[in-house]
């Protein structure tokens, strides 16, 4: 329910936007016309994101997924590719910051770890 509410108060701001650049107007009855078209869509757009994950035997839902969904609107397809390979440039740098800083911090305990033993051999000796 609180989702429907959502959607349909993104879809009256959306109207109220469209008002203002096109100088039309929007009665209630078609905001809520096209509110429920829309929550209808999106949970036929979830049905179907479930059923490319099952059939790929998985249980999680994926980019390419999306992609599959998205394959009949060339721009939305080339929207939801570029922003994919945005975020996975971005996963592949943090992950390469998070290597160094684990490279160093392992380097630094070794360094500690090596004195340790150094000092532990000398008061063995004496």
């Amino acid at each position: 329910q609180r989702l429907k509410a959502a959607v349909h108060y993104t879809v009256g701001c959306l109207c109220e936007e469209v008002e203002e650049d096109k100088d039309v107007q929007f009665s209630k009855q078609s905001i809520a016309a096209i509110s429920e078209i829309t929550f209808r869509q999106c949970e036929i757009f979830a049905k179907d994101l479930e059923m490319f994950a099952r059939h790929a035997k998985r249980t999680t839902v994926t980019t390419e997924d999306v992609k599959l969904l998205a394959r009949r609107s060339n721009s939305l397809l080339k929207y939801i590719t570029q922003k994919s390979e945005e975020l996975a440039s971005s996963n592949m740098e943090q992950k390469e910051k998070k290597k160094k800083k684990f490279s160093a911090a392992k380097g630094e305990r070794t360094g500690e770890q090596e004195a340790a033993v150094t000092e532990n051999e000398d008061s063995n000796m004496a």
